[in-house]
């Protein structure tokens, strides 16, 4: 059986069994709370993804893991169709303009191949994607 759906078998099994009441330490108040989405039909995942100035590595990695098991949860106990996970690439930050300058290419050369290359190692940890819209935004330098 593959990683996705093992993951898959233990999520849907679990949420059958249990009463699911999610808690998630809020950092805030200092303490855990029961996570109550503000719309059960369309409970949102927004996270910050790697900032493309050098190859992937072992923390960008962890990072995609545990929001995509998350992800997978919330899916179990909400449902598929009403979860949504977001996750951006930044392309513009002084390390990627640094980057470029030290190496002597364009920003948009740089943050593309980098891009590209985390997508492949991504795919290969069978990260279940919702992809509506792949851009790139390019800024520019002043």
């Amino acid at each position: 059986m593959d990683v996705q759906k093992t993951i898959e078998v233990f999520l849907k099994q679990y949420a059958s069994v249990h009463m699911i009441k999610i808690k998630f330490h809020n950092s805030k108040v200092r303490k855990k709370e029961i996570f109550e989405p503000i719309d059960p039909s369309n409970v949102r995942m927004y996270l910050c993804g790697p900032t493309v100035y050098d190859r992937a590595h072992l923390g960008n990695a962890r990072n995609v893991i545990v929001f995509d098991v998350l992800f997978r949860f919330f899916r179990e106990v909400f449902g598929a169709r009403y979860v949504k996970y977001v996750r951006n690439f930044t392309d513009i930050d002084d390390k990627i303009n640094q980057r470029a300058k030290d190496i002597g290419k364009e920003i948009k050369v740089i943050t593309m191949k980098l891009s590209h290359g985390i997508w492949k190692i991504w795919s290969c940890l069978e990260i279940l994607f919702q992809v509506r819209c792949l851009k790139l935004q390019i800024s520019f330098l002043r």
